[in-house]
């Protein structure tokens, strides 16, 4: 997060979903501790997102709602194709699609074909090397 800061990112969009989404907001959410000019968005396919969720899970998603900059419901009410509704708004607001992918199939894959098919830069952190 700190190298796109460094390369002029201010505004970082997550979908708060569980594992890298949310992973990457809280990494923002740190960031901004230390440059306050951060903005998280979070872009949300429905209101119950997280209903189902462990109790700890929904615990860190209700904090990624009270301190986000903004939260955008692409649905109201949860319907089939409202996860994918989601990530393609995501696609569409970025210039850049950071993504933890390990596998051609998903969510995850969904999104960066996205991004891919938008002419979006894609960076895939399960590629690089420590």
């Amino acid at each position: 997060m700190e190298e796109s800061y460094q390369g002029g990112k201010r505004v970082f969009l997550s979908g708060a979903a569980l594992g890298f989404d949310t992973l990457a907001a809280l990494e923002v959410l740190s960031l901004r501790r230390i440059h306050p000019e951060v903005k998280l968005i979070l872009a949300l396919p429905c209101r119950s997102q997280a209903s189902r969720w462990a109790p700890a899970d929904q615990a860190i998603y209700q904090s990624l709602l009270g301190e986000a900059d903004q939260v955008i419901y692409v649905s109201e009410e949860y319907f089939p194709g409202c996860m994918q509704k989601r990530n393609r708004f995501l696609v569409e607001h970025a210039d850049l699609c950071l993504a933890y992918l390990t596998h051609c199939r998903g969510g995850t894959w969904y999104t960066v074909s996205c991004a891919y098919d938008l002419g979006r830069r894609i960076r895939n952190l399960a590629l690089e090397k420590d």
